[in-house]
């Protein structure tokens, strides 16, 4: 149970930091998500374990790093727009 736990950890901090180099002006400071996809990759591994029971190693750490990427995604800003799609977005001027 510690390896399960340690592995998931060790994953959902790789998925962080992943998501920290990969997005960094969508997502929120970057102490927040480094905490946040250890911490839900660790959750959804002791919940597989849980619902499945030992012996099933690598579909607790799929499921861990699963929650893991869910818990991420909903850190994701929206207030990001791609820069062509705001110059079709504009009405023209009234006379």
């Amino acid at each position: 149970m510690i390896w399960e736990a340690l592995g998931a950890t060790i994953l959902g901090l790789a998925i962080a930091y992943a998501a920290t180099r990969r997005l960094p002006g969508r997502l929120p400071n970057r102490p927040l998500v480094l905490a946040t996809g250890p911490a839900a990759a660790l959750l959804g591994g002791l919940i597989c374990r849980v619902v499945l029971g030992a012996g099933n190693a690598p579909v607790t750490l799929t499921v861990a790093a699963a929650v893991s990427v869910a818990i991420l995604s909903l850190l994701l800003g929206e207030n990001v727009r791609p820069q062509g799609l705001s110059a079709g977005l504009v009405s023209p001027p009234r006379a």
